[in-house]
């Protein structure tokens, strides 16, 4: 770990990326430039105590997954993540076709949407960053590790992740979750996330297994989906999707019609997770 070296770079990166940048408002008091190591600290979900003390030359060394964290807070490239890792004294990632680092120009985009539900996800359905309100519409689902990051493993083997959709609409989304799996299963074959998410299915949902035997494909997704959510009810969206062909990514927005019920509950939803936030809750 080459600590000089690593506290440089992360304060020129970090002096390097304007409020605008990453959604944030300037403010006629700023005085800072670039970021200020509050805000870095917050994009990266860390402390500003561990943040500082990194740039500080004196912080612990960082695991793989707190530099992934920095890496894509900091709207860094692949080669400055990479720098990253090797400053941190760890070996780069692979630099697979299908990795977990959100492109900059695609952060860029969902900083833009900060009253938007809106996630960056791969084709396995793992979610790799939320906006606040998809967090309050879905809960933290960037909190899951190993094959419980796939929506589609959660959906068969963790009944309560469904309780975000109506009941009444479990089967069309289970045979949804089940071709999608088998899309991404056939494009990248034995050894791929998708296929440890497949044969785990397999040898554990009757469901899903039952479901894989229809071989059923589709490469469109329904622009509409109803959410259930304990606060406010059945909210009907409409979904959009942003694909990131580089890395394998899909940037999924829903919204509501203007006048809607669904609208007015979303934006509800909104301002209650602004303040949960807030409070830290």
């Amino acid at each position: 770990m080459d600590r000089d070296q690593l506290a440089d770079f992360l304060r020129r990166r970090r002096e390097a990326l304007q409020p605008e940048d990453v959604g944030l408002g300037r403010g006629s008091r700023r005085r800072t430039q670039g970021l200020r190591r509050e805000e870095v600290a917050a994009l990266c979900d860390m402390s500003v105590d561990y943040y500082g003390r990194l740039e500080q030359r004196r912080g612990p060394q960082p695991s793989e997954q707190m530099l992934t964290a920095m890496a894509r807070g900091l709207r860094l490239t692949l080669d400055e993540r990479d720098h990253l890792f090797r400053l941190a004294g760890h070996n780069a990632p692979l630099r697979a076709l299908r990795g977990d680092h959100v492109s900059p120009g695609l952060m860029r985009v969902l900083d833009r949407l900060a009253d938007t539900p809106a996630q960056v996800m791969t084709e396995i359905g793992e979610t790799l960053v939320q906006t606040p309100p998809a967090t309050a519409l879905f809960g933290d689902e960037t909190r899951f590790q190993g094959l419980m990051r796939s929506i589609v493993y959660r959906w068969f083997l963790h009944p309560e992740s469904r309780a975000v959709y109506p009941a009444e609409d479990h089967a069309a989304l289970s045979r949804a979750f089940t071709a999608d799996a088998r899309t991404v299963y056939a494009k990248h074959g034995a050894g791929s996330r998708a296929a440890a998410v497949v044969d785990a299915l397999l040898a554990q949902s009757t469901e899903f297994a039952r479901l894989w035997q229809a071989h059923e494909v589709r490469t469109t997704h329904a622009q509409e989906k109803r959410l259930r959510h304990p606060e406010v009810g059945i909210l009907e969206m409409q979904c959009q999707l942003l694909h990131d062909l580089g890395q394998g990514q899909s940037l999924l927005v829903l919204t509501a019609t203007p006048g809607t019920d669904s609208y007015e509950k979303l934006r509800l939803l909104s301002v209650l997770g602004a303040q949960r936030l807030g409070s830290g809750a």
